[in-house]
């Protein structure tokens, strides 16, 4: 680009020339240029996001009413209850209407919660939309993301003393967040999994362990944890299966059926298994413990719901596992899929508010300026060179004059 710019300005006068070079270089050093495709896309894939994370969740009716929500987007108010006080988690509609002003932790989103606004835990503040609540929620489930802590090396994110870029990777059991470097595994590819359990999860629930050969995604181990600054040494996880190990696997996978999180999330688990999958894979165990470990898409439907198996989830307080519903993926998926359906085209309502004739007339206008406005700038595309302000301002100003000119020219006739 700049090659061409100075044959461009070579028939210039010396005088001006120095001058086009010294602009060029001004505007080079100043931050980089993006196109006005690059900030659409990127606001189109923030909205995404933000309709994933909190399509779910009401903004403006506290979501006390609801019982103890399946799942739903909550905030900690640092103002409110800071360290030292009882953690206590809010909807998104407190949040806003109750908390404005405060210093709120992004907690993304918990399961079976209770808002706490206004409750004991809020010693000078009542909530604003729905103050007949119960003094405290026992169901509830708290750790130190409430007080903007995460990870085993409970710290805040972002955190400002950390200069190692890590991704942080939620724990579907204790909805913790974690550094990926602090797994005991190295993660694989986001692509590549789609549920993580962290290591103090698997400890407690070490039924996983007997499925984790068959179903979890593939790591690499770490002899030498990245934290401590020292070279990582790592080794690839076993490959052999033995005939046992096989066996399991095929009773395992048979029959299954092919569920998705984001398919409808009304059906019911059934428990007709004749036998206990989970017994069937308590045979010679491959995989290397003290890890985090990694689980694919439609894992879940996977494990075995007998008698004995959901008697021991409850126990464990992870019957949650057998519930395809209960995955972040399907809660954003639903709440993507809701707000698409709120949302309205404002194109559509004002033509459904006019007669046939002028609904062909917006339409053709709409056409035409569309038309026009890419091939205007497409120009500018071609050529390299940034839109302006004064060039959106003489595109609508000579799209006026000749859409006056077109009206002018129009003759009508009555009938």
């Amino acid at each position: 680009m700049e090659k061409e710019a100075a044959s461009f300005n070579s028939d210039l006068p010396g005088g001006e020339e120095e001058e086009e070079e010294e602009e060029e270089g001004e505007r080079s050093t100043e931050e980089p240029v993006v196109s006005l495709a690059e900030v659409l896309a990127e606001n189109e894939e923030l909205e995404k996001e933000a309709r994933a994370v909190l399509g779910g969740s009401d903004h403006e009716r506290c979501s006390y009413s609801q019982g103890a929500v399946k799942r739903q987007a909550l905030y900690a108010c640092s103002t409110c209850t800071p360290p030292g006080e009882e953690p206590a988690g809010i909807c998104l509609a407190c949040s806003y209407e109750c908390h404005g002003t405060h210093k709120l932790f992004e907690l993304y989103t918990k399961r079976n919660f209770l808002c706490d606004c206004g409750n004991n835990k809020f010693k000078n503040l009542q909530c604003k939309l729905l103050p007949e609540k119960a003094t405290v929620n026992p169901t509830n489930k708290y750790n130190d993301n409430f007080y903007g802590l995460y990870c085993v090396c409970k710290r805040p994110y972002p955190d400002p003393d950390d200069e190692i870029p890590d991704e942080m990777i939620q724990c579907i059991v204790c909805e913790d967040w974690f550094h990926g470097r602090h797994l005991g595994a190295v993660p694989p590819d986001s692509g590549d999994f789609h549920e993580m359990v962290c290591q103090a999860c698997m400890d407690r629930c070490p039924f996983l362990w007997a499925y984790a050969p068959q179903l979890a995604v593939s790591t690499v181990a770490k002899l030498t944890p990245a934290a401590e600054g020292g070279v990582e040494e790592e080794i690839k996880k076993e490959n052999g299966v033995d005939h046992q190990i096989k066996a399991a696997k095929e009773k395992l996978t048979q029959s299954e059926p092919s569920t998705s999180s984001g398919s409808d999330c009304s059906a019911t688990v059934k428990n007709e298994a004749p036998i206990c999958k989970f017994q069937a894979l308590k045979v010679k165990e491959n995989r290397k413990k003290g890890t985090a470990t990694f689980w694919p898409h439609n894992w879940r439907s996977k494990l075995c719901t007998c008698n004995e198996c959901m008697k021991m989830y409850s126990e464990l307080e992870v019957s949650f596992l057998t519930d395809e519903c209960d995955t972040v993926l399907a809660y954003e998926n639903k709440g993507t899929s809701d707000q698409e359906a709120d949302r309205t085209d404002p194109l559509m309502d004002t033509l459904s508010n006019m007669n046939r004739v002028q609904q062909v007339e917006l339409i053709c206008e709409y056409n035409d300026l569309k038309t026009e406005l890419t091939d205007y700038l497409r120009r500018f595309a071609d050529e390299g060179t940034v839109v302006k302000r004064e060039d959106i301002q003489q595109f609508f100003e000579e799209f006026q004059s000749r859409k006056r000119r077109r009206t002018d020219r129009m003759q009508y006739y009555c009938s």
